[in-house]
């Protein structure tokens, strides 16, 4: 939950315009009530050694511990002078630096025997772990021994989430001058519930976890406040879901015998159980009088594309169009040419050849040529065209439907919300949505982030397919895995098939702009691999004698088009090429996947990546190459993913290893998350109970009259950019 108006004080009222200014600019606080929601990671105990020897390089940290030395040491010819000074906590020693005139202070604070909370970068010098120059407080003194035995012997020490402006101490003083003001926070509970639960009040929620006595205190104000970021949300979508219902759609309900019957008819297979289930929710969908908003996942390969098209037909039928956008121009293509294949002639409504009750099938991209542009947007004006397939070239102001029946998105994470809502607003009524994923997303994480959306989940993969194999090769500890990965790719396409070899970055001269290295990517010092370099000294080494092509993003529309056209036809053999492959690219004989730098992947992109092998009847083979050290997170991340091909469960994975606020933040909506305390992953049991309760709250009370202090917590996390997140999801 964020700010509440009580509390919507600014700080430099209370604290001085200096350390709000810190608390504004570094850590994003500036009311009070900014101040009181923002907990401490962790717990300091008296007596507690804080573990030395798992410091993170290159993070800002704080310790608590104990003084073993301190040692004056003077250099050129005793004009320089530096403190060193050694601390211990049972499980490790570490050094701390001070120089010239700043070791006075410290040399009469740090005497050997005492405690103190110490906080600094941690950087490493003659191959040791040091702090230069912490900013520390001792645990003793400054108090009368009373106090001291009080504020320190029983008492749980916050470590707050800190910068380099300003330590957690700094943070824990200025919460002790705004505690007493946690009384004037609204409940947005309503008394019944939080009765119910037997949940404690928010003040007091708020007092135990900035000032806990007991770890019991801690238990409990988590427990209330993660209620309370759940149930704000969830109301908010329950409040986004019930005004849908409200909203006038058109039914599109598919005619006897018309588009839908003549495809299905031409099906060379039957659909999965669960193809017909998610379609059957779909149908029902659409057959209502308010607009259907709903999230289809499955795994890679799941037929999701098949069921979207069906969705689109049932429309046509309808007397509707259906428009399908997509992230990229290569995947606009792809879709075009597998639904018009699918179709045949039942995509050549109104040309000679075409089927009777066939309809037009276009394709609109930035890039098309000025005369194809303008026969593509007079067949959707007209009508002529029932489906429409594209990029965000379909939201333009001058793209006009006949009569807007569906969008279907593809790839949602791809898409700004604002995109969506403008391809919706072109429709006559608010048009049926169908939102299609490939990254499967846990539960939890479908009921926080798509909340506003109902949820339909393909898992089963069609018959015929096969499995994909999985391995990571350690290039630089075992150099013969990578000698026997292109040995591998050369047997396949011996074998009649083909392979692809993906990497990080294209190679030309405007290649990506510079990123922020991370501590991973310093340790290698050197840049990721590039399609271009990795293409030319294949060709010329271990895949000598193969026809090897690139693809990338940056290549003109044209050219991306006719080498997938001829990989897809067997002209390639080998295809290196950036993630542009990494959805919706279905060519069946490709049974070889060698990803370079694996590990500048993310764990869900790996997955999708590989999910464009084994499409056919061979079993496909997907080589993870890396040169991380084993015992490292990336490792770890990249044997996970070799180890499983169950999407829902490397999600999972994925979003325990990620920050909380890539989930609800940025990620979602382009705004900072509001969570703080919830982990999605973690408590799902509470968000869930919390969407039940939302729910009920909801029917009975859609404008929360009787419920002020609900609707101040609402408006809270509902500020102007979020509400227009939730009103266009």
């Amino acid at each position: 939950m964020e700010r509440v108006p009580a509390l919507d004080e600014p700080l430099k009222k209370t604290l001085g315009a200096a350390t709000a200014k810190v608390m504004a600019e570094h850590l994003d606080l500036h009311t009070l009530g900014d101040l009181l929601h923002h907990y401490p990671r962790r717990y300091a105990e008296r007596g507690e050694l804080t573990a030395l020897s798992e410091l993170p390089l290159d993070e800002h940290v704080t310790v608590v511990a104990q003084v073993a030395d301190a040692r004056i040491h003077t250099f050129n010819q005793g004009r320089g002078r530096r403190l060193e000074v050694t601390i211990t906590d049972g499980s490790g020693r570490l050094q701390l630096v001070f120089f010239g005139k700043g070791v006075h202070k410290p040399l009469g604070d740090l005497l050997p025997g005492t405690r103190a909370m110490f906080a600094g970068k941690v950087s490493v010098f003659n191959r040791k772990l040091q702090l230069s120059h912490p900013a520390y407080e001792p645990l003793t003194g400054g108090a009368s021994a009373a106090d001291a035995v009080d504020a320190f012997a029983g008492r749980l020490i916050p470590i707050y989430p800190a910068c380099k402006q300003l330590e957690s101490w700094k943070i824990s003083k200025a919460v002790d001058a705004v505690l007493d003001r946690a009384v004037d926070a609204a409940d947005p509970l309503p008394p019944a519930l939080r009765e119910g639960r037997g949940m404690t009040t928010l003040p007091d929620a708020l007092r135990k976890i900035h000032r806990p006595r007991t770890k019991a205190d801690i238990a409990e104000a988590r427990e209330r406040l993660k209620w309370d970021e759940a149930f704000v949300l969830q109301v908010a979508l329950a409040r986004r879901r019930f005004a849908d219902t409200q909203l006038p759609a058109a039914a599109r309900r598919p005619v006897p015998g018309g588009l839908l019957d003549a495809f299905d008819a031409k099906l060379p297979f039957t659909l999965t159980e669960g193809q017909q289930s998610v379609s059957k929710e779909i149908f029902d969908d659409l057959a209502t009088e308010h607009p259907m908003h709903r999230l289809l996942q499955g795994e890679v390969g799941s037929g999701k594309t098949l069921v979207a098209l069906r969705a689109m037909l049932a429309v046509v039928d309808a007397g509707g169009q259906a428009a399908m956008l997509a992230p990229t121009e290569v995947l606009a293509q792809q879709h075009h040419r597998s639904i018009t294949e699918m179709m045949g002639e039942l995509a050549e409504g109104g040309m000679l050849g075409g089927a009777e009750q066939g309809t037009k099938v276009v394709l609109l991209t930035g890039s098309m040529g000025a005369s194809a542009r303008r026969q593509a947007l007079l067949d959707l004006v007209t009508g002529e065209a029932g489906i429409v397939i594209g990029t965000h070239a379909l939201i333009e102001d001058k793209v006009q439907f006949h009569d807007l029946g569906l969008v279907v998105v593809d790839e949602q994470h791809r898409f700004g919300v604002e995109q969506r809502d403008a391809l919706r607003s072109k429709g006559k009524q608010p048009p049926h949505l169908l939102v299609m994923t490939a990254t499967p997303i846990p539960r939890t994480v479908a009921m926080t982030v798509f909340g506003d959306l109902e949820t339909s989940v393909l898992d089963q993969l069609p018959a015929g397919r096969s499995p994909i194999a999985s391995h990571v090769v350690p290039a630089a500890d075992k150099p013969h895995f990578l000698t026997r990965a292109w040995e591998r790719v050369r047997e396949e396409v011996e074998n009649g098939h083909q392979g692809y070899v993906v990497c990080p970055r294209i190679g030309d001269a405007e290649d990506e702009k510079p990123r922020k290295k991370s501590v991973e990517d310093e340790a290698e010092k050197r840049p990721p691999l590039a399609v271009l370099d990795v293409a030319d000294q294949l060709a010329k080494g271990p895949l000598s004698g193969l026809r090897v092509e690139v693809l990338h993003g940056r290549m003109q529309p044209d050219d991306k088009d006719d080498v997938m056209r001829r990989f897809a036809a067997g002209d390639v053999d080998v295809l290196v090429a950036t993630t542009v492959i990494e959805v919706g690219v279905n060519v069946p004989n490709a049974t070889a996947m060698v990803i370079m730098d694996a590990d500048r992947f993310g764990v869900s992109q790996l997955h999708q990546l590989r999910g464009r092998v084994g499409r056919g009847s061979a079993p496909g083979l997907c080589l993870l190459v890396t040169e991380m050290p084993e015992a490292g997170p990336a490792r770890q991340r990249l044997t996970a993913v070799a180890s499983t091909l169950d999407g829902f469960e490397l999600s999972r994975i994925d979003l325990e290893q990620r920050r909380e606020g890539d989930v609800l933040g940025q990620a979602q909506s382009g705004v900072r998350s509001s969570l703080r305390m919830l982990a999605v992953i973690d408590d799902e049991e509470v968000i869930a109970a919390a969407r039940e309760e939302a729910v009920a709250v909801v029917a009975a009370d859609p404008e929360l009259e009787q419920m002020p202090e609900l609707r101040i917590a609402l408006d809270a996390l509902l500020d102007k950019e979020r509400e227009q997140y939730l009103d266009k999801g």
